[in-house]
Order: C-alpha cells, then structure tokens, then sequence
C-alpha cells in the first residue's frame, strides 16, 4: 500500500503526492522540503484592517447600514435553510428506494407501488422540485437582495461592512484586557 503523506502546507500546484517512504527518506537526508512546508508556508495572515467610520457619516447612518446588514444576515440563514430543505428532502426521495426494495422483498407489492408511484419523484409543491424553489429564491429574492445591500455599502461607507459592530466591539472591549485585543495578533499570550 502506498499511503500519501500529508504535508502541513499545500504542495505546489503540479507536485506530486509525497509517499511515507519518501518522506522518510527526505527527513534522513535533511531535505523537508514539501514534507514540512518550510520552503511553501504561505505569507503570514494579515487580518483586514478594523472597519472605520468614513468622516461626516452619522450615527443613524451607522445603524441604518447596521440594520440593513442584519436583515442580510437574517436572508442568509433562511437560505441556508432552504438549502437544508432542498437536501433533506432530496435525501428522504432517495431514501425511498430502500423503502420500496424492502417493501417488495416482504412481499408487500401493492404498498410497494403505492409509495412508488405516490411518493417517489412528486414534487413537493405544484410544479416544482426543491431546486427550482431555491433557484427561483436565489434568482428574485437572494441576490438583488446581496446587490442592493453591497451598492448601498459602497455608496455610503465605501464599500466597508459591520460598521456597526466594530462600533460596538471598540465600545465594549476592556482596553490591556488580554482577552480583549484589537487586532489578532494581540492574542498571543506573553
């Protein structure tokens, strides 16, 4: 057998897996490069600078982007759950299958047929299967909403989001808390 030796960083595009054995060999040597990642680890993460308020812009200006992100937000779990619905039901149609095979092997035909013929592939309103519900979400609800909210984002903050929270976080952190640093690399402890 032939394991593939993960390596902590991803390899260079068009390298090939590193076998154990290989990667042994290259540990005796000295050679770690590719098996450790010191030659390929990526340029240190550099957080995204703290949103800042553009000059002049007022406080229910902050809100009004704060609460148009939210409902946002809101959109984006309800879609989420569409999705959970879209594959939760795909799931249960599928699921049928075994239902009806065993059906069947028990010798319960007519049930088998019913839930065949019912059930299996109906969709779940009028003329629609769970996908076309959550394209049709996407395509007329979904995404003008996204657009309008990044167009009003960008006219009015420059295109920076959570205005709002930031606010809010520099308003309730305790300033040399160690648990409450301003930027990631704070939170290193001594």
């Amino acid at each position: 057998m032939n394991y593939v030796f993960p390596p902590r960083w991803p390899r260079a595009r068009n390298a090939a897996p590193i076998t154990r054995r290989a990667a042994y060999a290259r540990r005796l040597r000295g050679d770690m490069r590719g098996v450790s990642g010191e030659q390929e680890r990526p340029a240190r993460y550099e957080p995204p600078p703290v949103p800042r308020r553009p000059e002049g812009m007022s406080d229910t200006t902050v809100a009004a982007l704060g609460a148009l992100s939210k409902a946002l937000e809101t959109t984006e779990r309800a879609r989420g759950h569409l999705y959970s619905f879209h594959q939760l039901t795909g799931t249960a149609d599928l699921q049928l299958d075994e239902a009806v095979r065993l059906l069947r092997q028990a010798g319960h035909t007519v049930q088998a047929d019913r839930v065949e013929q019912e059930i299996v592939g109906r969709n779940v309103i009028p003329g629609h299967w769970t996908f076309q519900i959550v394209e049709a979400y996407d395509a007329t609800y979904y995404r003008p909403f996204a657009r309008t909210e990044e167009e009003i984002r960008q006219e009015l903050a420059d295109g920076q989001g959570h205005l709002y929270e930031a606010e809010m976080r520099a308003a309730r952190r305790t300033p040399g808390h160690p648990d409450h640093p301003v930027l990631p690399e704070e939170d290193t402890p001594p």
